[in-house]
Order: C-alpha cells, then structure tokens, then sequence
C-alpha cells in the first residue's frame, strides 16, 4: 500500500527538472556512489540522445537528490534505471522517486511499468514489492558481476 503522506514529506522542497546532456557527469558521478556496478558515462548520454525520458531531483540549493530515465513502448514504461543521493536513502525518497515516474509514465499512456532488479539489491527489492511491484520473470546473466561473473535480473512489472 502506498503512503502517499510520507512520500510527499520526502520530496518536499525538491524539483522535477528535465536531465539534459549538461548534467551527465554529475549523475554518473552519482550513479557511481551508490551502485556496485554503475551504468556508464555513455549509456547516461545515449540515453538522453535517444529521447528517453530522464528527470532529475534538485533540490533548492541545486544539489542532485536523486533521477529515474523510463523507456516507452506501447502501453508500457521501462525504468531503466533510478538512484537516491546516498545521504538521502531511507528517508522515503525512494517511494517519492516511484510515486513520481508512475505519475509520469501514466501522463506518457502507460498502463505499466517494468524494471530489472538484482536479486542482490536486496533494499531496492524490498523497496519494489512494498510499492507493489510484481516478479513476473528472470533474465538469467543479465548483470555484470564481480570477477567476470554475471547476475540474473528479477523482472517486475507494476500496473498503473
């Protein structure tokens, strides 16, 4: 069940800004704090070329408090990747993250939103499924790991 009350607390005093090829190195810079294995500079910028949808929360001295990039095809949104400023996780604005791209995937025409998920990611997970996100599948090596190895991914879906 969501808490609506508790993930606007959490994203008061932040602001929705488009994220734009300016501002890449600052959420690498971010993306590389807070993952084990970051998405690169690269797929920040290709992303951002190909039209995907990429929002940034700033909050109001400008400092980065967190993004999500969604993906659409048909009725769906993709996440294809979200991050919390490390000081800023588990304050809720995790939940106000997710709150904000369904509210955007559904302006958009989604009817869902998937995402892929290390089963290693054990707090994004939990994260997930409080939220109401559903496993509905693995990509078995989808993940780079450590020492050459690879993960699977724990697909979920969310409707909206």
């Amino acid at each position: 069940m969501k808490d609506s009350s508790a993930s606007a607390r959490a994203g008061a005093g932040l602001t929705l800004v488009p994220m734009t090829m300016d501002e890449v190195d600052e959420v690498h810079a971010m993306e590389c704090s807070v993952f084990p294995h970051p998405w690169s500079r690269a797929n920040f910028s290709d992303s951002i070329q190909a039209g995907y949808d990429a929002w940034l929360l700033r909050a109001k001295d400008g400092e980065l408090a967190g993004y999500f990039l969604l993906m659409y095809a048909l009725d769906e949104a993709h996440l294809l990747d979200v991050a919390v400023a490390g000081k800023r996780q588990g304050t809720g604005l995790g939940r106000y993250l997710l709150d904000t791209l369904c509210a955007r995937a559904r302006e958009m025409g989604a009817e869902s939103v998937l995402l892929e998920v290390r089963p290693s990611n054990e707090r994004a997970l939990a994260v997930y499924k409080r939220y109401g996100f559903e496993e509905i599948g693995r990509r078995k090596g989808y993940y780079p790991a450590h020492e050459g190895k690879r993960e699977d991914a724990i697909v979920m879906r969310h409707a909206l």
